[in-house]
């Protein structure tokens, strides 16, 4: 979390610290994605039910953040960061808490079931978006670091090192959303059209989790760069 000093005193209030707990936020958003899906795949429909509201839940909480944070930002000379950045990472930030709660609300709106071909590998596709959205925040939370060390020295390439974790994930995500959709192809005609377009939904929108999250640490190095 934030210190005081550099962005504290005459540089108001942080709004670093705000912006590191929206993530956790997101973060606990996104993570209730594996538990759903399990029980998608299990069929059992009354936890599904359950993570969907508490998907939904959190994303409310993380818009009431977000809003706090947009309303509160300084508009201080002095910030070490600047607010346009700021409010740039939290955009991307929201977008993860967003996809979460649109995936699950699809799942529970069309009583969406997966075929048993990709069981397995969808639990590992999942699990490997949400850990990019982990790496994110991770990356997030070294933010007050840099502010305390003016974004320079040995912080930089620990803050620099992660995001190309976080990169890695993001590819590893993609390969796995490739062979999803490589054995969905195979079965497209055992399966109603309908049914088929969604699942192509759910599949792309599961790995904006990670492009999202992948997003994050963009503008963060970006904002590295300058």
């Amino acid at each position: 979390m934030a210190k005081g000093g550099y962005m504290g005193g005459i540089f108001g209030s942080s709004p670093v610290s705000p912006l590191q707990k929206h993530m956790s936020k997101v973060y606990a958003c996104a993570s209730e994605l594996i538990p759903l899906f399990n029980a998608v795949i299990n069929e059992e429909w009354d936890e599904v039910a359950k993570r969907q509201q508490l998907i939904s839940g959190m994303e409310q909480e993380a818009d009431v953040l977000k809003k706090e944070l947009r309303l509160n930002m300084p508009n201080g000379l002095f910030m070490p960061v600047s607010r346009q950045d700021l409010l740039e990472v939290l955009l991307m930030q929201d977008r993860i808490a967003n996809q979460a709660k649109d995936i699950a609300g699809t799942i529970v709106g069309r009583h969406m079931t997966l075929p048993e071909i990709i069981h397995e590998d969808y639990i590992r596709f999942v699990a490997r978006c949400v850990a990019a959205c982990k790496q994110a925040r991770k990356a997030i939370n070294e933010l007050d670091e840099l502010v305390e060390t003016g974004f320079s020295g040995q912080e930089i390439q620990i803050v620099t090192d992660m995001i190309t974790k976080l990169d890695d994930i993001e590819s590893q995500t993609d390969n796995l959303q490739s062979a999803i959709r490589a054995k969905i192809f195979k079965i497209e005609n055992e399966l109603p059209p309908i049914e088929v377009m969604f699942l192509y939904k759910i599949i792309e929108g599961t790995g904006e989790i990670a492009d999202k999250s992948q997003g994050v640490g963009s503008r963060l190095q970006l904002m590295l760069a300058r």
